[in-house]
């Protein structure tokens, strides 16, 4: 859904996993990771802390549908966030949401 919603926008790569994630990352430079909590391998926080300290220029924004406080305000300064957003999320705010990542 991704991919069509923002096809006019950005450049989409997808992965299915964070060890598929890891692998295109490996061979390639990416601007700015979308990332679910909830994804198989890991939970999507620890592949964004892990992707930090392996890939610092990178920004990174987590989707969750959690609303968990302490998640939600432990999460931005762990892996270095630029956006945590709310499932389900509008396309206009992630893509405002990327934009803005790209200023930064």
């Amino acid at each position: 859904m991704l991919r069509e919603t923002f096809a006019d926008m950005f450049e989409i790569i997808t992965a299915i996993s964070a060890e598929e994630a890891e692998l295109l990352m490996a061979v390639r430079r990416f601007d700015v990771i979308v990332c679910d909590h909830l994804m198989p391998g890991m939970p999507g926080l620890e592949f964004l802390v892990a992707s930090a300290a392996r890939w610092p220029q990178t920004r990174r924004i987590l989707l969750t549908g959690y609303i968990n406080p302490e998640i939600l305000s432990r999460s931005v300064p762990l892996a270095d966030l630029s956006a945590c957003l709310l499932k389900p999320v509008r396309p206009v705010e992630l893509a405002e949401a990327i934009q803005a990542a790209l200023k930064a």
